[in-house]
């Protein structure tokens, strides 16, 4: 099951509007990087023109698919342009991750692509840092995906019992195989599991997503920490071009995830 498809569906939940479905998000992804190479080329050059990367904005002081932005670690330096300011959280999250992932903004996907409206996009999050991020460099913009999911949801979301101790590059029934999968059980008794996905799904045309790699921390109490550090995505409510590769590598994700940072407090 993919991660995002569920996200975003998690976040339309009780919306009341059947235009939202998740499944009508993403487009065939096949077709759209077919158009990939000169699009993307084509987006560097107005970027090198302009000088400078603006995000669109809406108007207004409430802008539900933008709400922070943030430089990653500690000594990176302030940007030229004026940003937005940055939303505790946008600072939290690039406080614990190197300066070299680029500017961190916290967004909406179902803003960004479906044009919804905050109430529409609002979600709630068990972890500090929970929730879904633009990140902006050299041009590029890909994503990172975060929420902590309980044993109750999960068990909702597979319809079947969790199992802590499930091996998640095993291939189960029809389910196609993880690319490049590697399980890593942690001291404390945890489970990291991270993978590449293609992101080759057939849906519309409004949107194609890039490759991204893949992470799931499973708890001892059955929960899990699914995070997508995705390159990027085209098409309806795209911010940029896609990165090269995934804004956060293995070594990030596992840094992040087991940090106390996106632990809920008590």
């Amino acid at each position: 099951m993919n991660d995002v498809r569920e996200l975003l569906g998690r976040a339309v939940e009780g919306a009341g509007k059947p235009a939202f479905s998740a499944g009508a998000v993403y487009a065939k992804a096949a077709r759209i990087r077919r158009r990939r190479r000169v699009a993307a080329s084509a987006a560097v050059l107005v970027v090198v023109a302009a000088g400078a990367f603006t995000l669109p904005r809406t108007g207004g002081d409430e802008d539900p698919a933008h709400t922070s932005v943030a430089s990653a670690g500690p000594s990176a330096s302030p940007t030229t342009s004026a940003p937005a300011p940055a939303s505790a959280k946008a600072e939290r999250l690039a406080a614990v991750l190197p300066a070299d992932v680029g500017e961190i903004e916290e967004v909406s996907l179902l803003a960004l692509i479906k044009n919804a409206t905050p109430e529409q996009a609002r979600t709630t999050y068990l972890g500090p840092l929970d929730g879904q991020y633009a990140f902006r460099k050299d041009g590029g913009v890909g994503y990172l995906l975060l929420t902590l999911m309980d044993r109750e949801a999960l068990e909702r979301k597979m319809g079947r019992p969790a199992d802590p101790a499930e091996d998640l590059c095993a291939r189960i029934g029809q389910e196609p195989a993880r690319d490049d999968c590697v399980r890593e059980v942690l001291p404390d008794g945890r489970t990291l599991t991270t993978w590449h996905d293609s992101m080759d799904y057939s849906g519309d045309d409004s949107v194609g997503w890039g490759p991204e790699l893949v992470g799931r921390l499973t708890q001892s109490d059955g929960s899990q920490f699914l995070v997508r550090s995705s390159t990027g995505f085209e098409g309806s409510g795209t911010l940029g071009p896609l990165l090269p590769e995934p804004p956060l590598s293995r070594q990030h994700l596992k840094k992040l995830l087991t940090g106390p940072e996106v632990l809920p407090k008590g």
